[in-house]
């Protein structure tokens, strides 16, 4: 039995400009920060040489290609394994539509797992390189290359985009209390609403190619995720909120379904109650609302937003993780 975990993400700034229709021109830039709560993939050696597979509906198949779901059917085609395996998935957080990377922190735990169950060993650089070569290249998804690093290495980092496909991770250096104000001001609420990520990256992809002010918006959101850098590095996690708060309205003009009249309320009801500023996680459309505020105004925000749910988070520093390993024969 091997169980394999990866974590969460919360991106903070930069958002669309892992998009290759944008970095491969100009590059691009985002501050994101893993957080402790969880993807578990779960891989056992099955006593006939067939396939299970479980997660919101189960599968039971001869062989790899037989797998309906796209995922785990690539990920088991690119490691050449035809069979003798079940897998298992659960999540701390509802996987789909939420904005915090689940598909990519699932992706990267099948690979860790599956490739510990073939007595292969996995850096966080080869896991976020192959999550990105089987959700973009094989799969087709047409979402940037943010997630799949996040999740890989944890941990609060700058992730560069560049022109060439390469990606580099660079950890921010804080003290342990910039890292400790940080972690008590985040406000994580849960709107109740998912959406398909790739369709609102798909209209975002093709805004990025015909349309002037959305490239504008990306490289201002580039410059705000080098500010932040700067001032987290400082020890200003006051200025958070302000930036967050640019950053979004940004976000919002880059392409229809980014946010909505329903989205656009909370987020000033937030505001209001005392919210520094925040944003809507992921590519839009739904899922969780993040905000930066002191932690004495978070009762407030809440009291403000009865019909959002509060999901108390912390920063976590490890990636994708092996959390138990027992061989057997």
């Amino acid at each position: 039995m091997i169980i394999s975990r990866s974590p969460l993400r919360v991106s903070f700034v930069g958002g669309g400009s892992d998009l290759p229709d944008y970095y491969r021109r100009n590059g691009g830039a985002v501050i994101s920060t893993a957080i402790n709560k969880y993807v578990y993939v779960t891989v056992n050696k099955k006593f006939d040489d067939s396939i299970r597979i479980a997660y919101s509906q189960t599968e039971e198949v001869s062989t790899a290609d037989k797998v309906e779901h796209r995922l785990v059917r690539a990920v088991l085609n690119r490691l050449q394994l035809s069979g003798g395996v079940e897998i298992t998935t659960v999540a701390d957080i509802p996987a789909r539509g939420t904005g915090l990377g689940s598909s990519s922190a699932f992706t990267v735990a099948l690979i860790n797992g599956l490739r510990t169950f073939l007595g292969k060993h996995s850096t966080n650089s080869y896991l976020a390189e192959e999550c990105c070569h089987v959700e973009i290249s094989i799969c087709g998804e047409p979402i940037g290359k943010q997630d799949q690093y996040a999740v890989a290495y944890g941990g609060l980092n700058l992730i560069e985009f560049h022109e060439d496909d390469t990606v580099a991770v660079s950890p921010l250096v804080s003290s342990r209390e910039t890292f400790k104000r940080l972690q008590e001001r985040m406000l994580l609420l849960y709107t109740g609403m998912t959406r398909k990520a790739s369709s609102v990256l798909e209209g975002q992809s093709e805004n990025i190619r015909d349309q002037e002010s959305v490239r504008g918006a990306l490289r201002r959101m580039v410059e705000l995720t080098y500010q932040l850098r700067d001032e987290l590095q400082k020890g200003n996690v006051d200025a958070l909120g302000a930036i967050l708060h640019e950053n979004w309205n940004l976000k919002r003009s880059l392409a229809k379904g980014i946010s909505s009249d329903e989205i656009d309320n909370w987020y000033a009801a937030g505001c209001r109650a005392g919210a520094a500023g925040g944003k809507l996680l992921g590519a839009g459309g739904g899922g969780f609302l993040l905000f930066d505020a002191p932690p004495e105004r978070h009762e407030a925000i809440q009291h403000a937003l009865p019909q959002l749910r509060r999901v108390g988070i912390a920063l976590e520093r490890s990636g994708s993780q092996i959390i138990f390993y027992g061989p057997t024969e």
